[in-house]
């Protein structure tokens, strides 16, 4: 990497909302990032076990940061408020549960410096509980238009990164949707005619929990359909079409 990506700031933004069991590894998996100048922004959507206990091992880090909210807002409102807070060249988000590789930083930031994109993303394999990987992988297409991505979600929340220079924060802050939020967000954008430029190379975790509301795909039905119909304001037949080859899709991420 040359010297004027060195001093870039990444800022990442980090909802915990009751997130003891996964949170010292998501820490951890920033702290042993070969890429150093970053800000890790943690905000604490009114968590009522001991999130804030694993953050106190580390609050000797100035580059981490807790930030209370003063009641539940969810995730969507919880990156909104990490977003105004940011300093970095760069944003990202990271879910309290999920891992990165030691390069990613290094590596995303490299590859959004060739390709000068203001948007970019990359592949992730799916885990269990313990963050083992079990094989399943999503793999990132080189560029992503608005019309590719209403009929196949393979943006990862996990795996974004916004250059700042060439988007403005209010462009990537996340609608307050209900399971869909970071969907809506990544076709707003693209909508607005930016594109997502893949990175083939796994460089996150997703660590599909059981009890998480990712988990049970049944309940985004509903808001998908409503996100395409209300938000997108797509015909009846075409919502359908998107919405059916989204699901064969995401069955197919998952066998």
């Amino acid at each position: 990497m040359n010297g004027c990506v060195k001093k870039k700031l990444v800022s990442i933004i980090v909802p915990v909302h009751n997130a003891e069991l996964f949170l010292k590894e998501t820490i951890d998996c920033v702290i042993y990032q070969s890429y150093t100048h970053w800000e890790l922004l943690l905000i604490n959507d009114c968590s009522t076990d001991n999130s804030k206990k694993i953050y106190d091992m580390y609050k000797d880090d100035k580059r981490i940061h807790w930030i209370d909210l003063n009641k539940n807002v969810g995730p969507a409102l919880a990156r909104n408020y990490g977003i105004e807070l940011a300093k970095g060249d760069y944003i990202c988000f990271l879910d309290a549960d999920d891992k990165w590789k030691e390069y990613k930083l290094q590596k995303q930031i490299q590859f959004m410096d060739d390709k000068q994109c203001a948007f970019s993303y990359h592949s992730y394999e799916f885990a269990d509980d313990r963050c083992v990987p079990n094989g399943k992988k999503v793999f990132a297409k080189d560029k992503l238009s608005y019309k590719q991505a209403l009929k196949n979600t393979i943006v990862f929340t996990s795996t974004v990164m916004f250059d700042m220079a060439r988007i403005s924060k209010e462009e990537i802050k996340m609608p307050n949707l209900r399971y869909v939020e970071d969907t809506a967000t990544w076709w707003r954008i693209m909508r607005n005619g930016y594109v997502a430029y893949g990175m083939t190379e796994i460089l996150a975790y997703y660590r599909r929990s059981s009890n998480t509301d990712s988990s049970n795909k049944l309940k985004t039905q509903r808001p998908l359909w409503n996100l395409y119909r209300k938000e997108e304001k797509l015909s009846c037949f075409y919502s359908l079409y998107c919405l059916f080859w989204k699901n064969s899709h995401a069955i197919l991420r998952r066998i």
